[in-house]
């Protein structure tokens, strides 16, 4: 769980502290040290772990940067710190019983995500697990799954396109949502008063015809680009933005019917920001 300022992680009655850093959460190394063993000083522990483990030494030496964090006098101190893979790599060099739980999680997720590789319908399955364990209803996750193949169809065009940075994927679906809904994605999310500093899907915070409406303006432009062939950024966005436009008056034509917007406001998150 976390805190209102969303600094500390409190796990098995100890505090983790993390902190926002170049676009992700870091985790204090220490901190988690000193959750998954007896240790009475961490710091010694995990230097003692880093000598001990030269791949885990070069790899957190690598990785894992020194990170201003508060004390518990409230004074500032740099701190190693990882992000959640830094953290996994850590807990695998732990030789501690409390940290056996999570070596074993690690290992099934290992063994799960190659035999997804051999059957990717697996991994769809466990797809629609993780929503439903969320709570999601079932004809949700149907039009959510099928707005992931929607969107990598689109996705694979633009490669084929030559475009092939994210940030270039970023703008281009901008072009799309704006059309279509009037906002970026990063104007909904704040829209939908969805944190900032967090990697939420938007689109998980979507209700059906939200749903809908996306989906139909990115087939809608993968249809136009599979026809025009657009070589040139350029073209590009002016294709993603028609497609989004189609779905855009798709969208007030149904929002003339129904008597109301079809953009909510509603999230799925509770008042803590944790999901429902």
């Amino acid at each position: 769980m976390t805190n209102k300022q969303n600094k500390l992680i409190v796990f098995q009655g100890k505090e983790i502290r993390r902190t926002w850093h170049n676009d992700e959460w870091l985790y204090s190394l220490v901190d988690v040290i000193g959750v998954l063993t007896e240790s009475i000083n961490s710091t010694d522990y995990l230097k003692k772990i880093r000598k001990r483990d030269e791949e885990l030494g070069f790899y957190i030496g690598t990785n894992c940067p020194q990170v201003e964090m508060p004390t518990k006098t409230g004074k500032k101190r740099k701190t190693l710190a990882g992000n959640t893979k830094d953290v996994f790599r850590l807990i695998q060099s732990i030789p501690s019983k409390k940290a056996e739980p999570f070596k074993r999680w690690l290992a099934q997720v290992g063994h799960d995500r190659l035999d997804e590789i051999e059957n990717p319908e697996l991994a769809q399955q466990r797809m629609k697990e993780i929503y439903e364990k969320k709570g999601y209803p079932k004809d949700w996750i149907d039009k959510r799954l099928r707005g992931i193949a929607i969107r990598q169809n689109l996705t694979d065009e633009w490669k084929e396109r030559g475009i092939d940075k994210q940030k270039d994927f970023a703008i281009l679906t901008a072009e799309i949502s704006n059309a279509t809904f009037g906002m970026t994605p990063g104007d909904y999310k704040k829209y939908k008063n969805l944190p900032e500093k967090s990697k939420a899907n938007l689109r998980d915070h979507m209700d059906d015809l939200e749903l809908i409406f996306t989906m139909l303006g990115e087939r809608v432009t993968t249809e136009i680009s599979k026809k025009e062939k657009p070589d040139t950024f350029p073209q590009n966005k002016k294709v993603a933005r028609r497609g989004g436009k189609v779905a855009g008056n798709a969208r007030k034509e149904t929002e003339k019917e129904l008597g109301r917007s079809v953009i909510s406001k509603q999230n799925l998150l509770d008042k803590d920001n944790k999901l429902f």
